[in-house]
């Protein structure tokens, strides 16, 4: 359940992207990692589909940030820093799907973001923080947004993200190991 009391939020960033993640919770989403052609820039897949990543894209798009852009450059301009070659045996960028993969997110909000410590103190996690998550098997790499509602239970925050089922808000933060 969400409790009344919310985490104090201290800054506009945090309010409107903890927002926009929690506005992604009332979109009907079928889950489906289909690799699909989309415009550039601000390209998308269609509305009704979506897997984790979609639901940090949409909600920095909601804010007016396109990361399909922002990763799609920084990856022309830093290749060998990404895991692209590594893990999917690619040579060069592919603005369709480098920024719906969970192991590209984290190389570049760790490139223009804060990389903060991995914690077990529900207290280190912020609204507006992305957290990754190893799920362990065929699909090992799941991300998704800290709000600034929290779990009446456990006290910790709870995260919009998609593991399946559309994006939803759940105590889903020490679930699984979490990678960064």
């Amino acid at each position: 359940s969400i409790c009344s009391n919310d985490l104090i939020i201290k800054n506009d960033f945090q309010k409107l992207f903890s927002e926009a993640a929690i506005e992604r919770t009332n979109h009907s989403i079928t889950y489906d990692s289909k690799y699909r052609q989309i415009d550039y820039p601000n390209g998308d897949i269609p509305s009704h589909l979506g897997v984790c990543t979609d639901v940090i894209i949409r909600s920095y798009r909601n804010i007016g940030a396109d990361l399909q852009k922002l990763v799609h450059e920084d990856m022309k301009n830093h290749f060998d820093s990404y895991p692209s070659q590594r893990i999917w045996g690619l040579n060069s960028t592919d603005s369709n799907i480098d920024h719906r993969r969970v192991p590209n997110l984290q190389i570049f909000f760790t490139r223009h973001g804060i990389s903060l410590d991995i914690s077990n103190n529900n207290k280190d996690y912020l609204p507006g923080d992305i957290v990754t998550w190893d799920l362990k098997g065929n699909s090992p790499w799941h991300i998704g947004i800290v709000t600034h509602k929290t779990s009446c239970i456990t006290g910790n925050p709870l995260v919009v993200h998609n593991i399946g089922s559309g994006p939803i808000m759940n105590d889903a933060l020490f679930r699984y190991p979490i990678t960064g």
